[in-house]
């Protein structure tokens, strides 16, 4: 079976890691830093990183209009944490303005920025993700955003679990039980957290691969 190509946005973030897990779920997976790049891929993963510092990045490396035309016309693609924000079509922080970040309109979601907090409120939980068999997904969320509103084509595939009497909240993720923190909207899947930083486990790189496969498939009977 032929390897689908599958770039990472190599500008920050976990490049290497997000590669890894590719190549790990069967894809032959490249770096992406130039238009060029871009144009030879069959799905693109946005990694994690700060949306602002993104945003300009792909402006200097001239990325920014390539990608939001690739994802207009159904290019696949995955973003992670910060790579989450890129996608949506609008993002909102109670503590900035943002002029600075520019999605790229490819999610039909509002997405709020830092919504779980600083970095010292990181945590780690079990997540039951929609379509990923073999029981929950080990998520680890940075600096995560979450998804606030999603509209009628996205589907929601992981929320927030809270916390039972047996497991005392320490990280204050029971404020944040039952928010949207994986989504997918045809050949578009985003996460709030970082996969590719739980070694071992690609069951949602495999997922984003199998999304990019059917697209490959379906282009081909057309």
């Amino acid at each position: 079976m032929t390897k689908p190509v599958i770039g990472v946005l190599a500008l920050q973030g976990g490049v290497a890691e997000h590669l890894a897990a590719l190549e790990r779920s069967g894809a032959d997976a490249r770096p992406v830093r130039r238009a060029e790049e871009l144009a030879a891929v069959q799905g693109i993963v946005l990694p994690g990183g700060e949306s602002t510092t993104m945003t300009r990045l792909l402006d200097t490396f001239e990325l920014y209009e390539p990608l939001r035309e690739r994802l207009a016309a159904g290019l696949p693609a995955y973003g992670s944490c910060a790579g989450m924000i890129m996608l949506s079509r609008e993002v909102v922080d109670e503590d900035r303005e943002l002029p600075a970040v520019r999605p790229l309109g490819a999610l039909d979601v509002v997405v709020r920025r830092n919504a779980f907090g600083r970095q010292v409120d990181s945590f780690e939980t079990d997540l039951e993700f929609a379509g990923i068999p073999d029981g929950p997904v080990h998520a680890v969320f940075i600096r995560a955003p979450w998804v606030e509103k999603v509209g009628a084509d996205v589907q929601v595939l992981a929320e927030v679990p809270g916390t039972g009497p047996d497991d005392p909240d320490t990280t204050g993720r029971d404020a944040a039980a039952g928010r949207i923190v994986a989504v997918q909207q045809g050949p578009v899947l985003a996460t709030a957290f970082h996969p590719e930083l739980v070694g071992g486990d690609e069951r949602v790189h495999r997922y984003f691969v199998q999304i990019v496969r059917a697209r490959l498939g379906s282009a081909a009977q057309a």
